[in-house]
């Protein structure tokens, strides 16, 4: 009869009272202040280098501002030409166009007469790519590429796209480059933002999204010297609809985006995700509504820095709540595709600021009622303010059941 007996002694088989498996697992966020610091200058210096693609970012979004822009003109012949009359009924040669001809797309391929759609395709070609680069570019840093990989070759393919249109001949031309310079751009900000927050601990998170705004709103900047979602990107498109100085307007703008990131960092640590989200988004929503009305000049350009400063915080806003919610393994697919919700909306923008320089009820109102319908889903969402990131969609969900 065979022995029963077992093969090994009691003392290896009896499983130990401290297992490892009964022990906590760390978080991320914990492995990273433990590996490499809370936050160093070594940090400092790295995050700061790959947020400033954020730069270059903000020009190419906003370079349309001027490039694709209706320049003034003037008669050079009263017997035959009004200032005041529609400049498709006068002769050619009863007027002409102020300052070099080749100023904007509008002046150099004779579009002051096109439509809306032809005025107006380059912008809405160039978020088109970023949409479409959005779907296509956006997990493969959590994949194949990785995040640095993939943040070199979506700058690499931007550059190149935006140098190859000063060889463009005719407006579709130039749109094709649009778009390939939108499609190489989309995964900048998402994977930047991503990389920067996951060298850094937690406190510090809010403000590597401070510094990739601060990089943003400087790009912006530099345009006069060189234009939520749908508002974030639309307002400073529009402002040339507002009849003031646009480059006083664009600089304005970007001045009034730094603030915004600046106080997005006092705020980031004592208000909740939740209700700093509808704050910003009903107040920019209102502000926006309220420029169709025919205030003063100065009153307009207000009312438009309000509801864009408003648009930057609560954009701002957004991507952090996007990196909190999402584990890593995720988390940057997830980020850009979150950055295509803004993004689909700024295809029509163009459309639409163009049609609202006859009416700014097709610019300023829709741009004002899209946001306040949206902020009504941010409802639908849980509260992650001082909730430590996860690693895994295991992880995750084990969060979510213990919440609920």
């Amino acid at each position: 009869m065979a022995d029963s007996s077992p093969l090994l002694p009691p003392f290896l088989l009896a499983e130990p009272e401290n297992s490892a498996v009964d022990e906590p697992q760390a978080s991320l966020d914990s492995v990273v202040e433990r590996v490499i610091g809370d936050f160093g200058w070594t940090q400092l210096v790295q995050s700061t280098l790959v947020l400033s693609s954020r730069f270059f970012d903000a020009q190419q979004t906003f370079i349309s501002v001027y490039a694709d822009s209706e320049p003034a003109w003037h008669c050079i012949n009263n017997g035959m030409c009004n200032s005041s009359a529609n400049i498709c009924y006068l002769s050619k040669s009863s007027w002409a166009w102020n300052g070099h001809t080749y100023k904007t797309i509008i002046s150099d391929w004779d579009l002051e007469c096109a439509s809306s759609f032809i005025k107006g395709l380059p912008a809405s070609s160039f978020f088109l790519g970023c949409l479409l680069g959005g779907f296509v570019l956006g997990t493969l840093a959590d994949t194949s590429l990785g995040r640095k990989n993939l943040l070199t070759l979506s700058c690499l393919t931007m550059s190149i796209a935006s140098l190859m249109t000063i060889f463009s001949t005719n407006v579709w031309i130039y749109s094709a480059f649009r778009f390939l310079s939108g499609f190489g751009r989309a995964a900048i900000g998402a994977t930047a933002l991503v990389l920067a927050t996951e060298k850094v601990g937690s406190k510090w998170r809010g403000q590597m999204g401070t510094i990739a705004g601060i990089s943003f709103a400087s790009g912006l900047l530099s345009l006069p010297g060189f234009g939520i979602g749908i508002v974030y990107y639309s307002m400073p498109l529009a402002v040339g609809n507002l009849g003031f100085n646009i480059y006083l307007s664009v600089a304005f703008n970007a001045l009034a985006e730094i603030p915004s990131y600046i106080i997005f960092s006092f705020i980031v640590s004592k208000w909740s995700r939740k209700g700093s989200l509808l704050a910003f988004t009903t107040l920019g929503g209102i502000c926006s509504i309220m420029c169709i009305m025919n205030w003063k000049e100065v009153v307009l350009i207000g009312l438009e820095l309000v509801s864009y400063f408003s648009a930057c915080t609560a954009f701002i806003m957004l991507m952090i709540y996007t990196l909190e919610l999402f584990p890593t393994c995720v988390r940057n697919g997830a980020s850009s595709m979150v950055r295509q919700a803004p993004v689909f909306g700024a295809v029509f923008s163009p459309i639409l600021i163009s049609a609202g320089r006859s009416n700014k009820v097709l610019s300023y109102g829709v741009f004002g009622l899209v946001i306040l319908c949206s902020s009504v889903f941010v409802f639908c969402l849980p509260e992650t303010r001082g909730v430590a990131l996860s690693d895994t969609m295991d992880e995750q969900e084990e969060k979510e059941q213990l919440a609920m």
